[in-house]
């Protein structure tokens, strides 16, 4: 059950809570919009790239005699080129809320590739919401101060979604960090 979507022109931000009979799940996603003619530029800037890597050693090769070497190289080049290029295309990132257990950050890529961590409830000392100034551009971030950490736990490693898509899932750890204290102060 989807409880609440917001969108922008990059984001879009769903919220899903499962209230199962013993413990609800909080779930969070960010998931990157894909706009139709960005992909066909994208698409196209490729395809370019491709052929300049192609064209240039075959041209070297033909007319002025050089080695294979020279033609086989570029391609290599021009296939890592595009390997890296989608490898570290995110899909979505999400942040799953179990108030008894932790909390479980996943990025999902393009290329098929999740990551998963897994933060115990009982290491969580707050979460923070920051804003990130660098001499180019300002934004927002959600990190976890973490027991034993020494520095910041980002919960978006990847994305840079607006603060108006942080400040629920700000919300939902914080009530879910005051619960693990509360829950303490009854044993």
């Amino acid at each position: 059950m989807v409880d609440s979507t917001i969108a922008d022109a990059r984001y879009t931000y769903i919220h899903d809570d499962q209230k199962g009979l013993l413990q609800a799940i909080d779930t969070h996603h960010i998931v990157v919009r894909r706009n139709a003619s960005m992909g066909f530029f994208v698409k196209l800037s490729l395809l370019l790239l491709l052929l300049l890597l192609v064209a240039n050693p075959l041209f070297l090769f033909l007319v002025k005699d050089k080695s294979v070497t020279t033609f086989l190289w570029s391609l290599l080049l021009g296939a890592v080129l595009i390997k890296l290029f989608f490898r570290r295309s995110v899909e979505k990132e999400s942040v799953i809320i179990m108030p008894s257990f932790g909390v479980q950050l996943e990025t999902h890529y393009k290329s098929g590739r999740t990551s998963h961590q897994f933060i115990p409830i009982s290491k969580i000392l707050k979460a923070v919401l920051n804003e990130c100034v660098t001499p180019v551009t300002c934004y927002w971030s959600l990190s976890l101060l973490v027991r034993g950490e020494e520095h910041l736990l980002l919960v978006f490693k990847e994305l840079r979604p607006p603060a108006k898509m942080l400040i629920p899932i700000w919300k939902a750890l914080c009530s879910a960090a005051d619960g693990k204290e509360s829950d303490d102060t009854l044993k």
